[in-house]
Order: C-alpha cells, then structure tokens, then sequence
C-alpha cells in the first residue's frame, strides 16, 4: 500500500462504488419536483415522465362507483383537503391502475401544478422513506403509486413497515402525500400467512393482514364485469373512436379468452381498429 492512502483508496472496487453513490446523490438532489406530471422512483432517484399514459375517465365504465371515488379523492388530494390513502383490489383486468392514473390527469386538468403522479416499483418499497423525505418539503402533493403489490413467502416486514408509514409510525408518509396501492387481492401478505398455519393463534395471521388493509382510508373492490358490462364498456369506446361493432363478434372475442373485464374489452376494441386500418 501506497504511504498516505487508505485501504479504500486503494481498492478499485470501492471506488467504483463510491462514485455510483455519488452519482446516485447528485441525481436525487437534481430532480425537480416541481414541474413534471409524473415521476418513476427506482429507490435511489427520480425519472421524470413528460406524459402519463391514461383512458379518460369517462371511457372507464363498469366501474362507476370506484371511479367516482378514487377521482374525488384525487382532486381532494390536488387541492391540498383532506385526503385518503387508498387500496384498489381485486379481479384483473377491470382498470384499477388506468383508474389511478386517469383520476390523477383529471386531477392535473381541473387543478393545474398542485400534484405529480410517483410511480414506486414493488421491489423498491424499502425506499419509501426515503422518497418521503425528498417529497416532504416540496410545495406540491403527490400520489405515491405501487402498482400490482403482493409480497413473497420469506417477506414479513413489508405489511408492517407499509402500516407503519400509512399510519401513526414514526416513518408515516408527509401530509402532502398519499399512496394508492393496486392489488389483485384485499389481503396483501404472504399465502403461507392466508393458510392459517399456527397452531398456537391461527388467527393472528388474518389479524395482521387486515391491520394493514383498515389503514386505508379508502380500500375499494373490483369485480368481473357481467355480460352487459362488458358490452357497455366496449361501446364507450367504440362511440370514441368511431368504430363498428357487433355484440355477437364482441362475446366471441371474451369466450376465446375466457374472461369478460375492462382489458379484454380494451383488447377487443384495438383489434375493432386494426381491421378498420385506425390508429387509436
């Protein structure tokens, strides 16, 4: 070793990695939080997103009541009132991301500047505080987005770290932000915890999984749409985008998937205007 130069000094490795943290740093400390409708966090640092890719909310039908809702709240968020966090579960495919991310364009639209859409991936969820932090001072609200969330067998600290900052923990999120979490079920944990497996409290499992879902404000269902749903759906569209139907064509097209939601809805009419030569 060199006279006057550290153990780290020396290691190429450990400069290597010191320059990425450094670099990750500055990143961070450049976002600009004040300008972009969207943000896609990755734990360290902020992307902006010039465009958030969403249906209008009058094109989400089947689920009237949800949209009215989540959009409320969205707006009650944008204007700096009182607002949920919320938990949007249920069957796949019947809008619950489009619904976010339609509620808070809406949002953007009657309320200019006053909030920003954050995308956070699932495997980032450890980052969260410190997301929070770069956001907490920001003279702006944001809606802090985790799309699809479900936790893996060995995972028993993500339910109880995301209660702690939905609420009364020492890590809760700043009042300028709220979370929307997506989900393809209410009970968000583990399904060896969902087997019951404990012979000393089988229910303590249970207990714990809806803790987490009663900490939002907001938890809201979704359901497979029935048959006129589906159809209805498929018509908003349609009336949209000028494209010709028929009923029969559209029930062929969800019996081949085995399914009648929103997506396949959605799908269908992309098909309507592959066929018709149209770009929608």
């Amino acid at each position: 070793m060199t006279r006057g130069t550290s153990p780290d000094q020396g290691d190429p490795l450990a400069r290597i990695a010191d320059a990425l943290e450094r670099l990750a740093g500055e990143a961070a400390h450049e976002t600009d939080w004040h300008t972009a409708p969207a943000y896609m966090w990755d734990g360290r640092s902020a992307r902006q997103v010039a465009t958030i890719d969403a249906p209008s909310l009058a094109l989400l039908g089947g689920i009237d009541a949800q949209r009215d809702a989540v959009a409320a709240n969205v707006v009650r968020l944008a204007r700096g009132y009182a607002a949920h966090d919320m938990l949007l579960w249920g069957a796949r495919g019947m809008g619950k991301s489009a619904l976010v991310r339609a509620s808070v364009v809406a949002a953007q639209a009657e309320v200019p500047g006053s909030i920003a859409l954050v995308q956070v991936a699932a495997d980032a969820l450890h980052s969260l505080p410190r997301l929070f932090a770069r956001l907490r001072d920001v003279e702006r609200n944001f809606l802090v987005y985790i799309d699809d969330l479900g936790f893996g067998e060995e995972d028993t600290s993500g339910p109880r770290h995301l209660r702690s900052w939905l609420e009364g923990g020492v890590e809760a999120r700043p009042a300028n932000v709220r979370l929307a979490v997506t989900s393809n079920r209410r009970a968000i944990v583990p399904r060896h915890s969902r087997e019951q497996d404990d012979p000393l409290n089988p229910r303590d499992a249970v207990d714990d999984t809806l803790a987490l879902a009663d900490r939002f404000g907001l938890s809201i269902g979704f359901h497979n749409c029935t048959q006129d749903e589906y159809l209805a759906i498929i018509g908003g569209y349609a009336d949209e985008y000028g494209l010709e139907w028929s009923e029969a064509d559209a029930l062929e097209w969800a019996r081949r998937r085995g399914a009648r939601s929103g997506r396949t809805a959605w799908h269908y009419v992309n098909e309507l205007a592959g066929r018709a030569g149209r770009a929608i």
